[in-house]
């Protein structure tokens, strides 16, 4: 057990690396900052914990029981919460630092809770934003059809993480440095599915909160003809290359066809069933399939660009969550046949 808990402390660490300079970029939570810096903070707090689960289990460096261990401890559940808070609700105040500070107090608190009494009551802490995240993805169950398999990892993470809930209020039954050498497997695994879910759908997050603003929303399109502005919304596409654009945002699309940007993405999401984030990157990945067969001399890059993407890691990156393979690979398969 102790081996594989180095095996994957290690890999936490290299996880919140990448998470952090990879998913984690601004560009990537336009509107959610305190969810993003949260998120970030999340990383931190897991790393940290990692790092002295290896300083104990590799070095017996006794660190586990110190006030920076409770604090961190204490830090995991809140980041947590306020990370999927902004993406899960739509409560506008929930980011605002009057309602962010008495989140922080159980964790300043930790730090002179004695080490017998944090350890547990940090688990306690946990359990109950985990209830709260049980709840508010209950409430959104009518939707969850379009992620079952994001949903999927996500819920053995869940399970992870109930699990350590548990075993953290009988820590004392485990012998020598078990309970840190499987909760250091717990961590690192939770990386490993939240990884195999971001390589699945990277835009998840984004996707999720534009899905969350339809489900709380009332419905806002009693005056809207949707099938009249579907077919303006196929043609500022097909005809009017609208995709191409590199700055091409919700709002400004909802600007083209004279609706509000709450419209725009109630229309998309019940009646074509994805996040507008999700219809850009599909609509130009079409546009680059047609590209990269109608021109075999040019370059991958150059047809990303053309098509809209801002960067060839973000056009790779849409292009194998869409279609499963990179482009190169697309243009081998399809030119190689003579399609």
């Amino acid at each position: 057990m102790t081996s594989l808990a180095l095996l994957l402390i290690g890999y936490s660490v290299f996880s919140a690396l990448l998470l952090a300079f990879t998913h984690f970029r601004a560009g990537r939570y336009p509107e959610q900052p305190v969810s993003r810096a949260m998120g970030l903070v999340l990383l931190a707090a897991l790393a940290g914990l990692q790092l002295l689960h290896f300083a104990w289990l590799q070095w017996h460096a006794d660190v586990v029981h110190s006030p920076l261990y409770s604090v961190l401890l204490f830090l995991v559940a809140p980041a947590f919460f306020l990370f999927s808070q902004p993406l899960l609700t739509q409560k506008e105040g929930a980011g605002r630092p009057r309602a962010l500070w008495w989140h922080a107090v159980p964790v300043a608190a930790a730090a002179a809770l004695p080490w017998g009494v944090a350890l547990p009551l940090a688990f306690v802490l946990g359990t109950g934003y985990l209830v709260w995240l049980a709840r508010s993805l209950y409430r959104l169950r009518a939707e969850r059809a379009g992620y079952r398999r994001e949903l999927v990892l996500l819920s053995v993470v869940f399970a992870i993480a109930v699990a350590v809930a548990l075993m953290g209020q009988f820590h004392a039954l485990l012998p020598g440095k078990l309970f840190f050498a499987v909760y250091a497997v717990c961590i690192g695994l939770a990386f490993l599915l939240v990884q195999l879910t971001l390589a699945l759908r990277p835009a998840l997050p984004e996707e999720v909160r534009q899905t969350v603003q339809t489900a709380y929303a009332n419905t806002t399109l009693n005056n809207v003809d949707c099938e009249a502005t579907l077919t303006r919304l196929q043609a500022l596409m097909q005809n009017g290359h609208a995709y191409t654009d590199p700055d091409l945002s919700l709002p400004r699309l909802s600007e083209k066809l004279g609706l509000t940007t709450h419209q725009l993405s109630e229309l998309i999401n019940t009646r074509l069933g994805k996040g507008f984030s999700r219809y850009l990157r599909e609509q130009r990945v079409d546009a680059a399939k047609a590209m990269l067969c109608a021109e075999p001399s040019a370059s991958v890059l150059s047809v990303g660009l053309a098509v809209g993407f801002t960067s060839q890691s973000n056009f790779y990156e849409a292009f194998r969550e869409i279609e499963g393979m990179t482009p190169g690979q697309h243009r081998k398969l399809h030119v190689g046949q003579g399609t």
